[in-house]
């Protein structure tokens, strides 16, 4: 064999994939169309966000690179839904996204047991029997053998771009599309499907006025994605925020024929909650106005993104429609706004590992297996090398379930329900959320890749020493008593309570009973935080965690891989059909078929618990 594992595609899911498997001491190939394009911010030059910001955590946890990337090319950092509760709040950063890809590059580079290669797969090589991979072939005739493959091609399979009547086989304005990799799954018996996505026009910021803009800072504070400790000294700019209006709309809606959305050029389904501009404007024609984000791309750069007003109308009616926008009325467009059509594969057909089920050493991640979003493909690929060089090493596979992370819940919802259009994640997917929290990850993920081999015996002590200092902050507000008086503005019959039984109450912050306990004035805010979240909501997750215990008790019963459904008595032809399509691996997963009845689940656990251990 040329390699133990080859990497298809340099996007985010490649990039872990790739790192993982190499860091595991196997030898890999990174084999991508452009070198210079590797870890590109396709879309918004951002990285995390609402229950992204999660899985940026979860990936580094795990001993993944995201989170280090960003923490070293953030120029803004924010946390979203502060005024919220716990679960749902996240973190998110605006990149330099020329450094971002720059850095990601260098890192691949720089890995040990890694190389980096330039050229196009159109097919894969099999063993004589076509069920298992043995390496691939490329658009230059290059054969490349490997034990294992991962396929992270983004939207570059088969990728079609189009601005209004312009149409070109593109998977980026300006990038070729992989040609042939499609066609060859297809006669491979792959379920292969077509998904759309889109991006606005960047713009000149020079030619911009702010002064007509609501301006949109960064927090004060900038904390890191990492739980490396590494600190984080960045720029933090300004992002802005402008309205569409009534004009707009009319100039979208007078040429609406000319999108290609609309004209029927586009078969593929876009993403329901990344709407193009032309889908709110006709999706929701009482609006008055639609908000865009203006974000700065980098700090070297004069280069603006226009968040929230995808397009793919004529570039001329693009420029027309956008300086109706206050402060874009002299705007000068660098790149217009464009569709993107693509082939994804039916990830039913994978196994929760992210290996297929028709080839075994094919693994899949990312775009491919019909997500939206750098961070959803950057987890995905993450898991992908990792059970990829577990296969390697013949151990089993790590499969997070939907208890343990938004990885797990991201990867239980694709193999199990399949997605007809771009999936992206939510904290509203997530059963267990608030055991799912952002400031948990390094709790609950670190000792999984440490056990992978993806994490060091240093980061094991850093979580320890942090889940040690939780508990004794926690020790501290038991034992000491509140005197009448000590906490400036709490109404009177406080005194008496231990600091922890006041916590609880909303109106009590962590910060308004520090000055009573100098012992942990030298904690970080997230640890303090972290004690606070889980002394106020410590019901709520209780009762979380004895749902956990329930949900835990059916993934244990496991299904062997070749269990046959067909002789059952007393189930429905449907949830027959639906089980041996899917192949679940536990119970668990098969209560979560769409079309299996709960009556058939019964039968089927009687049947499992007869079955000799």
């Amino acid at each position: 064999m040329d390699y133990d594992a080859l990497v298809i595609g340099g996007g985010h899911a490649g990039i872990e994939a790739a790192l993982a498997l190499a860091r595991l001491g196997y030898s890999t190939l990174l084999v991508t169309q452009s070198l210079d394009a590797i870890g590109r911010l396709s879309c918004n030059p951002s990285i995390g966000g609402l229950s992204k910001g999660n899985i940026v955590r979860e990936i580094d946890a795990l001993g993944g690179e995201m989170a280090r990337l960003i923490d070293r090319v953030m120029i803004q950092f924010r946390i979203l839904n502060l005024r919220r509760g716990p679960a749902v709040r996240a973190f998110r950063a605006q990149a330099d996204k020329f450094s971002y890809s720059r850095l990601a590059k260098e890192t691949l580079e720089h890995q040990k047991d890694l190389h980096l290669f330039q050229d196009t797969v159109t097919d894969l090589l099999l063993d004589s029997s076509g069920r298992v991979v043995q390496g691939v072939k490329t658009e230059r005739g290059n054969t490349i053998s490997a034990r294992t493959v991962v396929l992270t091609t983004g939207t570059f399979m088969e990728g079609m771009i189009f601005i209004g009547e312009h149409t070109a086989p593109s998977g980026r304005l300006g990038e070729p599309a992989a040609l042939g990799l499609g066609t060859a799954l297809r006669n491979l018996g792959f379920t292969v499907g077509r998904l759309k996505t889109g991006t606005p026009a960047r713009a000149a910021g020079s030619s911009l006025d702010y002064d007509k803009m609501e301006e949109q800072p960064g927090d004060p504070e900038i904390l890191a994605f990492s739980f490396s400790g590494a600190p984080v000294n960045r720029p933090n700019l300004p992002c802005y925020i402008t309205y569409t209006n009534e004009e707009t709309h009319r100039i979208i809606r007078e040429n609406i024929h000319r999108s290609p959305l609309y004209g029927g050029k586009i078969v593929g389904k876009g993403p329901r909650y990344c709407p193009s501009i032309e889908d709110k404007v006709v999706r929701f024609p009482d609006r008055p106005r639609h908000q865009v984000f203006v974000e700065p791309e980098g700090l070297g750069t004069d280069e603006v993104y226009l968040n929230g007003i995808s397009s793919s109308l004529p570039e001329e009616v693009q420029e027309k429609f956008l300086r109706t926008l206050p402060g874009l009325e002299n705007l000068r467009i660098f790149r217009p706004g464009y569709a993107v059509e693509y082939d994804y594969l039916d990830p039913r057909q994978l196994f929760p590992s992210l290996e297929t089920k028709r080839i075994k050493g094919l693994y899949v991640a990312g775009q491919t297996n019909g997500t939206s979003g750098y961070e959803e493909a950057a987890c995905q690929g993450l898991m992908a090398g990792i059970n990829a060089a577990l296969a390697l090493n013949g151990r089993e596979p790590l499969i997070l379930s939907r208890a343990e992370a938004y990885t797990g819940v991201l990867i239980d919802d694709l193999v199990t329900l399949g997605t007809e259009e771009p999936y992206r994640m939510f904290t509203s997917r997530a059963e267990y959320r608030l055991c799912l929290r952002h400031d948990t990850a390094d709790l609950r993920l670190t000792g999984k890749g440490y056990r992978v081999g993806l994490q060091s015996s240093e980061a094991m002590e850093r979580m320890e020493k942090k889940r040690q200092s939780l508990e004794e902050i926690r020790e501290l507000l038991k034992q000491r008593t509140l005197k009448e008086g000590e906490i400036p503005g709490l109404p009177e019959g406080q005194g008496g309570k231990k600091l922890e039984v006041l916590l609880r109450n909303p109106q009590v912050s962590i910060a308004d009973v520090l000055p009573l306990l100098p012992e942990v004035r030298d904690f970080s805010r997230e640890i303090l935080e972290c004690v606070e979240t889980d002394i106020k909501y410590e019901g709520y997750i209780k009762r979380q965690e004895q749902q956990v215990r329930r949900f835990e008790k059916l993934e244990s019963i496991r299904i062997p891989p070749d269990f046959d459904y067909q002789p059952l008595e007393g189930m429905s032809a449907e949830s027959k059909e639906k089980l041996r399509l899917i192949r679940p691996v536990s119970l668990g997963q098969a209560s979560r078929i769409s079309g299996v009845r709960s009556s058939d689940i019964a039968v089927l656990m009687v049947l499992l618990a007869r079955r000799p251990k």
